[in-house]
């Protein structure tokens, strides 16, 4: 009789650890939440304690297990998906960190990235990892650890020292120090791997003084990384198959395999990633092109953007003008008038993100008569959130000549019918909404059974996805390009072109 098989999933994020247990239908049947400390030692710096992290996810493993049973008549294997760029700096012989970890917050790195843009490597940078120099990346946090921890550089040059991102820095706990592995996602979010060899570019680490001896084997998401036991937790070792970035997670979680495929997470912003296929394309203007997953063999490259405010915009509403009680309040409102009244609200809260990329740009309503009315402007902030993404996923696939098939969205504001029903309008695509909450861990998962031939085929894993709905675009279009051209023309006028 063949076992069950059932599948330990691990989600370190950025402010906690959720251990996961998942069937091979894809379903969660448990999960437990571990927070740990964020340490803030100086304006602008974040770190994480990567040993409290580390046994944050044995004590949320032994806990996920502790109704299961663990006598060999159910199989267990274990996935991971982790916060990106987040580093760690360790001792190979000691095991233990030189220090913190530098989280992808942190801005410690700034004043090194400053100086290599200054001194004109942007564009090598790019070409090389497609990526823009930027403290957000793990690179600049590796080489200030090196720099500035007593000691580090000597060992470092000696061989004794190991860096790599989260992901890595479990793999290597769990398996006692036998495997020094990342996935090529994370990888690809350093600035040190060449993003068109998928290895370890010598001139990168060499402008980032990092010694190669430093360095993790870069393996495919869908590999077997090495077993564990989580400190004597099971009896018998298991296999940790399956590795990649949260956001790529969430890419292959919501099946995302196939060019012209993106998700987007709605939030307090929003995050925009495309599938751009097999071929290496530069990233339109503030953008970045990383590994979308590797896995079955093919290499799927991805356009990755964020949006500062969306959900945002709705919350400063609320909380701010009081012009609702909640965001649920709005889609009402929005649908109580025919259209916007020539309203448009532009919220540059905090400047313009991607693909506007103007710090300087302020929020603004725009437009108004003395006929507006509160609804106009309600509906007019609901509609900032559909032309954002819009603008966004348009400059991806444009760029690319990639041909849009279908958005795959999750996050609260996917509740609101009409938001999501003028994003289809305007993207001219279906927007589908998944049945998973978590999309990142769920992907790992996905990269788990292809390691070990559960599946054989993106096509059989796609066949297990589960969607609540789908809207497919509905409103005449030459009336959506009306508008779009409005919320286009409002926004030059907001960054003063």
């Amino acid at each position: 009789m063949k076992k069950t098989h059932k599948i330990i999933a691990i989600d370190q994020s950025t402010s906690a650890t959720k251990a996961m247990l998942f069937t091979e239908q894809l379903e969660m049947v448990k999960r437990i939440n571990k927070p740990h400390q964020q340490y803030y030692p100086k304006p602008g710096w974040v770190e994480h304690d990567a040993e409290e992290i580390y046994n944050n996810v044995i004590a949320g493993v032994q806990e996920l297990l502790m109704d299961q049973p663990t006598d060999g008549t159910v199989e267990y294997s274990l996935a991971i998906t982790n916060q990106r760029e987040t580093v760690v700096v360790w001792n190979k012989n000691t095991g233990k960190p030189i220090a913190h970890a530098v989280v992808w917050q942190c801005l410690r790195g700034e004043e090194f990235c400053n100086q290599l843009k200054a001194e004109g490597y942007g564009e090598m940078v790019q070409e090389k990892s497609g990526l823009l120099i930027d403290p957000y990346f793990a690179g600049s946090g590796a080489k200030w650890l090196i720099d500035n921890v007593e000691g580090a550089r000597e060992e470092a040059e000696k061989g004794n020292l190991l860096m790599g991102t989260i992901d890595c820095w479990l793999v290597w706990k769990l398996t006692e120090g036998k495997s020094h592995a990342t996935d090529v996602t994370n990888a690809s979010r350093t600035l040190l791997m060449n993003i068109h060899t998928l290895q370890w570019d010598e001139e990168l680490l060499k402008l980032f003084t990092i010694p190669a001896s430093m360095m993790p084997q870069i393996l495919p998401c869908d590999s077997i990384y090495g077993t564990t036991t989580f400190e004597g937790t099971l009896p018998e070792p298991i296999e940790i198959a399956g590795v990649l970035g949260d956001s790529h997670g969430a890419l292959a979680g919501q099946m995302c395999f196939e060019e012209g495929l993106g998700k987007a997470t709605y939030g307090t912003g929003s995050s925009v990633m495309v599938n751009i296929g097999e071929q290496f394309s530069k990233a339109p203007q503030g953008l970045v092109t990383s590994m979308a997953f590797s896995a079955l063999g093919h290499n799927f490259y991805a356009f990755e953007g964020n949006i500062h405010c969306t959900g945002a915009t709705l919350k400063w509403l609320q909380e701010q003008l009081k012009l609702i009680e909640s965001p649920a309040e709005v889609e009402a409102q929005a649908r109580s008038v025919e259209d916007n009244g020539g309203v448009y609200f532009v919220p540059a809260f905090a400047g313009l993100g991607a693909p506007w990329w103007n710090s300087e740009a302020r929020a603004a309503i725009l437009g108004m008569s003395l006929a507006t009315t509160r609804a106009h402007v309600l509906r007019a902030a609901l509609e900032s959130i559909a032309y954002q993404v819009n603008d966004l996923i348009k400059a991806m696939t444009e760029q690319a000549g990639v041909s849009l098939k279908e958005i795959r969205v999750d996050g609260g504001p996917t509740k609101n019918a009409f938001l999501m029903q003028l994003q289809a309008d305007c993207l001219g695509v279906s927007v589908n909404c998944s049945d998973v909450e978590e999309a990142s861990a769920l992907g790992a998962v996905v990269m788990n059974g292809l390691a070990r031939g559960v599946w054989t085929s993106f096509d059989e894993v796609a066949a297990l996805r589960r969607s609540r709905w789908t809207r497919t675009p509905q409103a005449n279009p030459e009336v959506i390009a009306k508008w779009v051209a409005g919320w286009k023309a409002a926004v030059q006028k907001v960054i003063g072109k």
